[in-house]
């Protein structure tokens, strides 16, 4: 995966904006590539069809979390247990990076590699949904209203923000292997919605429980910031309890897929999704 990454970024023009694509695209935990092979290879994709898509996935994470780290945003120091991007370069740097692996993401995308033309506009079309202001970028937005807002928000309205703001480009590389196959997503769908929530909830027990040394970002903000937490609304057992009851309801909704590999792969990820100490 990192091989792939590394390629997708090579060629640009020498300079901190290609150096700043590249940190911030490098580590992490790879669960959005993960899900984009592992649904592939369910649907019997082979995996360097499924890989563009898995790189353009990863690449849009990254974007998003270098504009999420910038003052303006969550206003984050440390990232991977690094440095941020605007505080290794610059602000301009970093928007700038973001900008350009977004933009990168859909030229990845676009790879004849991935298969036949409709497939493709099919993927550019989900994961653009999925990216803007239908999906994460509209879960960003509500994030940053409801730190001005005066009254935290409840259950039902974090849950919804958290499917947009984490969730939507989970159920885009959940799905993907679907989409590449021609096939049903609608199992996969209810498989990432669970994910995509659980991963969420374990986020916020970690922003409580962990430390940056293990996080590899600062631990406490959501807190100190009084945000609506999935932690603060339900209480640190019932959100444990939370998580584990959307993992169980993922690992159900793959039942259609049997005991084949990859569905086995999509449980175990389902597991480490709340058992993650970063």
């Amino acid at each position: 995966m990192a091989d792939a990454i590394v390629a997708a970024l090579a060629g640009l023009p020498p300079g901190d904006l290609a150096d700043a694509m590249r940190y911030a695209s490098a580590g992490g935990k790879r669960v959005r590539a993960l899900l984009v092979l592992e649904s592939a290879r369910l649907h019997g994709v082979a995996q360097a069809q499924a890989m563009p898509v898995a790189v353009a996935v990863e690449l849009v994470h990254a974007y998003s979390l270098v504009h999420d780290d910038l003052p303006a945003m969550d206003d984050d120091d440390l990232r991977r247990g690094q440095p941020t991007c605007h505080i290794r370069w610059s602000e301009a740097t970093a928007i700038l990076a973001g900008d350009a692996l977004q933009a990168q993401a859909f030229a990845v995308l676009a790879d004849p590699a991935v298969g036949a033309a409709e497939t493709r506009v099919a993927l550019v079309a989900r994961l653009a949904a999925a990216a803007g202001a239908q999906g994460m970028v509209w879960g960003q937005a509500q994030d940053i209203a409801a730190e001005s807002a005066g009254t935290a928000l409840d259950l039902a309205a974090t849950e919804a923000l958290q499917q947009a703001k984490t969730g939507a480009l989970i159920r885009f590389a959940a799905t993907a292997g679907a989409v590449l196959a021609g096939a049903d997503p609608a199992p996969l769908e209810e498989y990432a919605a669970n994910l995509g929530l659980a991963f969420q909830i374990a986020d916020d027990i970690l922003d409580v429980t962990g430390s940056a040394e293990q996080t590899g970002k600062r631990t406490g903000k959501d807190q100190a910031a009084g945000k609506a937490t999935f932690v603060s609304l339900l209480g640190l057992d019932e959100a444990r309890a939370r998580a584990a009851a959307m993992v169980a309801r993922a690992e159900a909704a793959l039942e259609p897929f049997g005991d084949h590999e990859a569905a086995g792969n999509l449980r175990a990820l389902a597991r480490f999704v709340i058992h993650r100490q970063t």
